[in-house]
C-alpha cells in the first residue's frame, strides 16, 4: 500500500519558556492510500492542532511530515499553497461556499483555477455530482439549498480535483438532524469505490463508526486505534463508544459511560438507527442519555425525561 501521510515524531508547543503549553508530543501517524481515518479524543486533545498541521496551516515545532511523498514541513509559503491546490481537499465545517456562485460554479472553481479543459471539467462536475446525489441542485444557489445539499456540495467541491488526501473538519457538525447519514454514505461510497484517501477529524461517533480505522487522542498523546477490518459497523460503533467512555470524547463527555453495558451498544445502535423510528422509545441515563441526543440529532424527535428513580432517569425520545 503506497504511504499518503506519515508524521514522525511530532511535537507542537504554544508560548515562552514561563507560560509554555504542549498540544502535541511525539505523534507519529502513518495513513495509506484507500484509507478512511477518523480522529476523536476530548475538547483540548489535540485534534484540530494536529488537523491544522496537516493541512497546512500551521506549522509543527518539530518532527517530520510528507504528504504523497513531499516533505510539508521545508516548503516556503509559495509551494505551499501550490501544494494545497493540488494535493489537499478540505471539508469545513462551516461549508465556506461562494453565495455568488451556483452549486455548479462552487464545485468547478478548483479546477478552473488550476485552468483544466472545459469538456474535462464538465466530465468531473457530473460524476461527482452523482455521487453525492446532488446533480438535481448544479444550477441552484447556495442560499436556495439545504444544509446537508450545502455540505455535499463543499465534499464535492474539496473531491472534484482527486487530492491526494481529503482532510474534513467536523464535517458534519452543523448540519440538521436528519443531514449526515447521506454525506457520510457518499463519503464511505468514494472511499469504497475510488480508493480516496480521508482523515476526518470528529466528535460524532456515528460519523467515526463509517471510518476503516479510528485514532484517539488524549492530552497531545496517541492514545489507541481501532481498526474496523471485518466488523459491522453497528459492532465497530460499539467499540468506539467504549473507548470513548474512558476519554469522554464523545458528543456527550458528562454524561458518557454510565447508563448502559457495553453489549448493549450493537442492539441499540441497530434499533435506533437502523431500524424503525416511529412510537415512542425508553432507554436508560447517563450513556442513554448520550445517544438519545444522537437519535435525536440523526432522527429528529424529542427527548422527554419521564420520571426520576433510585436506579437512574427514565428518557422517552418521542417521534
Amino acid at each position: 500500500m503506497k504511504t499518503i501521510l506519515r508524521a514522525k515524531n511530532v511535537n507542537k508547543t504554544f508560548g515562552t519558556k514561563e507560560n509554555r503549553y504542549t498540544a502535541l508530543q511525539n505523534i507519529d501517524l502513518t495513513i495509506g492510500e484507500g484509507e478512511f481515518v477518523g480522529i476523536m479524543g476530548p475538547s483540548g486533545a489535540g485534534k484540530s492542532t494536529l488537523l491544522n498541521i496537516f493541512s497546512t496551516i500551521d506549522t509543527p515545532t518539530s518532527g517530520e511530515i510528507t504528504i504523497d511523498g513531499q516533505n510539508i514541513v521545508a516548503m516556503n509559503e509559495e509551494k505551499l499553497s501550490d501544494f494545497r491546490r493540488h494535493n489537499l481537499g478540505f471539508i469545513f465545517q462551516d461549508y465556506n461556499l461562494l453565495d455568488t456562485l451556483t452549486v455548479k460554479e462552487n464545485i468547478l472553481l478548483p479546477l478552473a483555477l488550476s485552468k483544466v479543459p472545459a469538456a474535462e471539467i464538465e466530465k468531473r462536475v457530473e460524476q461527482i455530482a452523482d455521487t453525492f446525489g446532488i446533480r438535481h441542485i448544479l444550477h441552484q444557489y447556495p442560499y436556495h439549498i439545504s444544509g446537508g445539499q450545502k455540505q455535499r456540495t463543499a465534499a464535492s467541491r474539496a473531491i472534484v480535483s482527486n487530492p491526494s488526501l481529503i482532510l474534513a473538519d467536523e464535517p458534519t457538525g452543523a448540519l440538521d438532524s436528519k443531514s449526515p447519514t447521506g454525506l457520510l454514505e457518499s463519503l464511505s461510497k468514494l472511499n469504497q469505490q475510488d480508493q480516496s484517501t480521508i482523515l476526518m477529524v470528529t466528535h460524532d461517533e456515528y460519523a467515526a463508526s463509517y471510518c476503516k480505522r479510528v485514532v484517539f487522542i488524549n492530552d497531545g498523546r496517541l492514545f489507541k486505534e481501532l481498526h474496523k477490518r471485518d466488523m459491522t459497523r453497528k459492532a465497530f460503533f460499539g467499540q468506539i463508544l467504549e473507548v470513548l467512555s474512558t476519554l469522554g470524547g464523545g458528543h456527550h463527555d458528562a454524561n458518557r459511560g454510565k447508563g448502559i453495558k457495553n453489549e448493549e451498544l450493537a442492539r441499540i445502535f441497530d434499533r435506533y438507527y437502523r431500524g424503525s423510528h416511529t412510537g415512542e422509545r425508553h432507554i436508560g441515563s447517563g450513556l442513554g442519555m448520550a445517544i438519545a441526543h444522537d437519535i435525536v440529532k440523526a432522527h429528529g424527535g424529542e427527548i422527554r425525561v419521564a420520571s426520576e428513580m433510585h436506579r437512574g432517569t427514565r428518557i422517552e425520545i418521542l417521534f
